[in-house]
């Protein structure tokens, strides 16, 4: 699909046709996931907003409105993607001027987070009570990523195959889709996301008892219905 083209289009539809020429297909599904939000967001915020009425008053406008109930850091990610399409459209003639050009980004004060980490006695503690059954669960899990720093979405896509037990090495080359219903392999985060780590006997000793029968390109069906299941749920 094309672009119309015309000064006079409702900004979020431009905005609508532009995803789709740019980014559709050339981003990561969970990426074009974040453009949709902006977009819905973008209807809601100015659904009567046309391209020519762009300007710097009308753009802070629309950001500060924005800003009032998101925090500061997702204020930016919001502008970023309404500066993208609309640096298209002065390439299009249809702006003459950036207006984005020195916008405040402002953002609402920021809960008091909780810290997303462990400290080094409460992860001796948490691995030294997990039960590594015989069959795949969620504390083997816990204990692959406590070991190896493997994000939550490459720990879920390792397949046997991924293994090498004689080097000691693990090598990460693909993420699970969770957040989608069908789940499915997808690629890592960027490229410098691939790499090959190294990991201890004990964890091979454990892992290559866990994984001898399965397949090696393969999650077990089972076990990675579950942990999809599961993981919609965190």
């Amino acid at each position: 699909m094309q672009t119309k083209g015309s000064a006079d289009q409702l900004f979020h539809k431009y905005f609508a046709e532009w995803m789709e020429v740019y980014k559709q297909g050339a981003v990561r599904p969970i990426t074009y996931q974040k453009y949709l939000m902006t977009l819905r967001r973008l209807g809601e915020l100015a659904p009567d907003l046309r391209v020519s009425e762009i300007n710097k008053r009308s753009y802070q406008s629309l950001i500060n409105e924005y800003a009032k109930t998101h925090e500061k850091q997702t204020t930016m990610d919001f502008h970023h993607h309404l500066k993208s399409a609309i640096l298209d459209a002065i390439d299009e003639g249809l702006l003459s001027a950036d207006p984005t050009r020195k916008v405040i980004v402002k953002g609402k004060t920021s809960a008091v987070k909780k810290p997303k980490f462990l400290s080094q006695r409460e992860l001796k503690s948490l691995l030294a009570n997990l039960n590594l059954s015989d069959d795949p669960n969620w504390d083997w899990f816990i204990l692959l990523a406590a070991k190896t720093g493997a994000r939550f979405s490459e720990a879920l896509a390792l397949t046997p195959a991924d293994f090498d037990f004689i080097e000691q090495k693990l090598k990460i080359t693909k993420t699970w889709k969770y957040k989608c219903a069908d789940g499915g392999f997808s690629d890592t985060k960027n490229q410098s996301s691939r790499r090959t780590l190294q990991i201890d006997s004990f964890l091979c000793s454990q892992f290559s008892k866990m994984v001898s029968e399965l397949p090696t390109d393969k999650r077990k069906r089972q076990v990675g219905s579950h942990l999809q299941n599961s993981s919609r749920r965190l």
